[in-house]
């Protein structure tokens, strides 16, 4: 049976979010938040079989990127307000809970809205990045990890360069980043990093091979293009802008809120597992219903796209045990 996956526009939490949906209206909710440099477009794999499961799936664009809402204002990009975003859409939809799964920074979304409105959150799945309680204002962890050398968030902190850099040919920035990230693109993880100043996000990246890859055809390709030519860059780097911020607006929020049942999913490759392999060992000690975690083989960072089908079976997997 095939689903129908529908396109709007909705108006929530003072922004307009462009929204991908499928299944029943009436259907228990799940909501898909999508991290950078992605859009909902990311969920295209998962949107039917979890309506064909019974639940009714939104994915939206978050502000800052495609059709939503773009303002040039770093504030606006506060946890407080994505997580406010996808509150207000369980609103909307008339319940009381959704069930939140977030990939990349989208995870970091859904862990922080499970943590400051845990009674809204049925249960959350993180993907690629498991749940973290910072010791300290992150850009002061990255300068006392990283000094002088390049590290694309430090980076991301300036207003201007980034967004210029990847804002000049967006096909060609997106190209990089995803194959970069990818299981078949990742070089590994430099011996030495460069140094900050005069190193930019995509100095380093490789060519990427033409496509399609195994994974992303040019057709997809054409779609991440025409959503950051769309909305551009500033919003999305700015979410990064806000790591501070967001900190100092969590740091007293005891993990412990986050009660409801949880689960990680995560690309065996995925750069940010091999640099942080401790992350579901952290996460059972921490959270008080965590169900374990799945490393898939043969994924890199864009867990949901390179293996969805065993990314789907382990996702619906867990959803089983609620």
């Amino acid at each position: 049976m095939t689903t129908t996956i529908r396109q709007r526009v909705t108006n929530v939490n003072g922004a307009t979010l462009h929204l991908t949906e499928a299944g029943d209206p009436g259907a228990p909710l799940i909501l898909l938040s999508h991290g950078f440099p992605e859009c909902a477009y990311s969920w295209r794999h998962q949107m039917e079989p979890l309506a064909a499961a019974g639940y009714h799936v939104i994915a939206p664009d978050q502000r800052g990127y495609g059709h939503s809402s773009a303002p040039h204002d770093v504030s606006f990009y506060g946890i407080n307000n994505l997580a406010g975003d996808l509150c207000a859409l369980i609103d909307e939809q008339g319940h009381d809970q959704a069930i939140f799964v977030g990939h990349d920074w989208g995870a970091i979304i859904v862990w922080e809205t499970a943590r400051l409105f845990p009674e809204r959150v049925k249960a959350v799945v993180g993907v690629s990045v498991g749940f973290t309680q910072w010791p300290m204002r992150p850009t002061e962890l990255f300068k006392a990890a990283f000094g002088d050398r390049f590290f694309y968030m430090s980076y991301f902190q300036n207003i201007g360069p980034p967004e210029q850099e990847l804002d000049a040919n967006p096909r060609d920035s997106m190209s990089k980043v995803l194959w970069g990230a990818s299981k078949d693109g990742f070089p590994g993880v430099p011996d030495e990093l460069p140094p900050m100043e005069g190193t930019g996000f995509l100095s380093r990246a490789n060519t990427p091979p033409p496509l399609p890859w195994r994974w992303l055809t040019a057709a997809d390709l054409d779609y991440y293009t025409a959503q950051y030519t769309q909305s551009g860059f500033f919003g999305p780097v700015s979410y990064y802008r806000n790591l501070d911020a967001n900190y100092e607006f969590t740091k007293d929020i005891s993990p412990d809120r986050i009660s409801m049942p949880s689960f990680f999913i995560s690309g065996a490759d995925d750069v940010v597992n091999l640099m942080n392999p401790t992350a579901i060992d952290t996460m059972a000690a921490t959270l008080p219903d965590f169900r374990g975690g799945v490393l898939i083989p043969d994924a890199g960072h864009w867990t949901q796209q390179e293996q969805p089908e065993v990314f789907n079976a382990a996702l619906l997997n867990f959803l089983q045990t609620l």
